[in-house]
């Protein structure tokens, strides 16, 4: 835990992290005053591309939990940032929702429902999948030459408060087995979002922490990146599934309210 000393920027996931589903964690409203009240800063890190940053607003809020703009780093901001860099002008097929669709049109990208218009793909978490899009991803894969095909992130569930339903690496999965085709990965476990939140707020490496509840995602990322990772067991992690680990994360916690008791020793 001496480790948390230097840290002045909390880089948290969030569904099995600071809630579950609709429900907020007990801890969560006192973790975060208490950074704030310490002086140092905290972001939300998600890899969930179905919903924008407003809409996490609003799901904040409705939890009791007040947000800005500039407290998140998401996927779809991260693809974003990957695209402009890697893939500017494109005619983008988004297989996502029309959240995702309409933070791309913000940013200037060439949209199109198209097969035949298509020059990239972008596979996001679609809570609104229709099987139209599977077909028509699979078919601009399967006959089109040099298509770009990117993943906003390959998480293979989405944890509810019943149980898991498919995220968007459950999709690709069905999209490989297809096609054969894997896509590039923009998402956690990639370094992309933490060194965006580094750059963003002018903090070092060595002062920043990515906190999450999963290993191949969260805690891959934060190592990755060259920051603290930190595990917290409130989520997707069993003890099982931590133990037979190849990547281990540089704390273990309970849940995040022990950084809570932490800070304020």
């Amino acid at each position: 835990m001496n480790r948390l000393k230097n840290i002045k920027l909390f880089l948290f996931d969030m569904d099995g992290t600071l809630y579950i589903g609709d429900k907020l964690y007990p801890f969560t409203k006192e973790l975060l005053k208490t950074i704030k009240d310490s002086g140092g800063m905290y972001m939300y890190m998600t890899n969930n591309s179905s919903k924008s940053v407003i809409d996490y607003i609003k799901k904040l809020e409705k939890l009791g939990v007040a947000a800005t703009e500039n407290e998140f780093i998401t996927s779809s901001q991260a693809t974003v940032y990957y695209l402009k860099n890697k893939y500017p002008d494109e005619k983008i097929y988004v297989c996502g929702t029309q959240s995702l669709k309409e933070e791309f049109m913000k940013e200037g990208f060439s949209l199109t429902d198209s097969v035949d218009e298509t020059t990239l793909i972008v596979m996001g978490n679609d809570t609104e999948l229709t099987f139209k899009k599977l077909h028509d991803v699979c078919e601009i894969l399967l006959t089109k030459e040099n298509i770009k095909y990117v993943a906003t992130n390959l998480d293979v569930v989405c944890p509810t408060e019943f149980g898991s339903v498919p995220d968007c690496g459950s999709f690709c999965d069905m999209i490989y087995n297809c096609t054969g085709r894997r896509p590039e990965l923009v998402g956690k476990p990639q370094p992309i979002m933490p060194e965006l939140a580094v750059e963003r707020t002018g903090c070092s490496k060595e002062q920043t922490a990515v906190i999450g509840d999963r290993i191949y995602t969260d805690v891959k990322s934060g190592l990755n990146a060259g920051v603290l990772s930190i595990l917290v067991m409130s989520g997707e992690t069993t003890e099982e599934i931590l133990n037979n680990s190849v990547d281990k994360p540089d704390l273990v916690l309970k849940d995040c309210g022990e950084i809570t008791k932490y800070i304020k020793q």
